[in-house]
């Protein structure tokens, strides 16, 4: 069946899309810094993606992804970058409507101790590819948010919204590697799986979903500032 992947795609979104006008959390108002989020966290993980399977680290089982590609590509791995940044957004919003949020960044040191040590087994793994790389980037992702945004990331509800995310990870994970959809090179990877899913997706998960929170909320800041200035602009007017 061809369409496994997409009709998996459509799963990850409905819920969130479905409810995306409920009034209440009002989710399509921070459109802007969705779409933000949505193309700078594509920009990156696409690209790797690209480069990776011309390279051979993984493939994808033309058993049940359509024929029509985009730069090498299935179009369902394109849309899998947009379905699931838009639903963790989705899912850290409910919890920033419902829950009162809290402020960890005190322990901000830890995302740079843990950047350092998940960048340097990056270098210890060169050579295998898919485990380098994974390590490398996430490694530089954390420093990022280190440096930039660490009280988005270490909040109450960035950290619930990483918690629930391994619920859906972990199902989605399993059809895509135990049917398999994505076939994943031995020499790519480690060997380690928890069940059929290779270690390395959890690292992916890992630095894929804290991009997309930092990119999201620094965007929504800054419309919200400029907003903000405009409003009291014209009321100097």
């Amino acid at each position: 069946m061809n369409n496994t992947y997409l009709i998996i795609n459509l799963l990850i979104i409905l819920v969130p899309l479905a409810l995306s006008f409920e009034k209440k959390i009002k989710f399509t108002r921070n459109i802007i810094p969705v779409l933000i989020s949505i193309l700078a966290t594509s920009a990156l993980f696409i690209s790797w993606d690209i480069d990776a399977t011309r390279r051979g680290d993984w493939s994808f089982n033309p058993q049940y992804v359509n024929s029509f590609k985009i730069l090498g590509l299935p179009v369902e791995e394109i849309l899998f970058f947009i379905t699931v940044p838009y639903s963790i957004l989705f899912v850290y919003e409910c919890i920033n409507y419902y829950l009162k949020n809290k402020d960890f960044s005190n322990y901000r040191i830890m995302l740079l101790i843990f950047s350092i040590i998940i960048f340097s087994a990056g270098i210890l793994f060169i050579g295998t590819y898919y485990t380098s790389t994974v390590l490398l980037i996430g490694g530089l992702i954390f420093a990022m948010i280190f440096f930039f945004g660490s009280k988005i990331l270490l909040s109450k509800a960035a950290l619930i919204t990483l918690s629930i995310s391994i619920i859906p990870f972990l199902i989605v994970n399993y059809i895509l590697t135990s049917l398999p959809v994505v076939i994943y090179n031995p020499d790519a990877i480690t060997g380690i799986r928890f069940t059929t899913i290779p270690v390395e997706d959890f690292l992916y998960s890992l630095s894929l979903i804290p991009m997309c929170l930092f990119v999201y909320a620094f965007a929504k800041k800054g419309i919200h500032e400029k907003l903000l200035k405009k409003l009291s602009d014209q009321s100097k007017a």
